[in-house]
């Protein structure tokens, strides 16, 4: 499984970068960065948290 980020939709609100900091990061710009788009055993709790914490819907996660 990926997780998978609408940049279109995505306003940086940063909520994923708390639940997954390995995963999301916010550059100097203020754009979501994805670390790694890898689902693992080890991320998959957080990345769904943070799935759906997103208050834009901009992300997901497919396969």
């Amino acid at each position: 499984m990926k997780v998978k980020a609408d940049f279109d939709l995505c306003e940086a609100n940063a909520l994923c970068t708390a639940f997954a900091p390995d995963v999301f990061e916010l550059d100097d710009d203020d754009y979501l960065v994805i670390l790694t788009d890898e689902v693992t055993a080890e991320n998959e709790e957080r990345i769904k948290q943070a799935v759906a914490s997103c208050p834009k819907a901009a992300l997901s996660i497919e396969g």
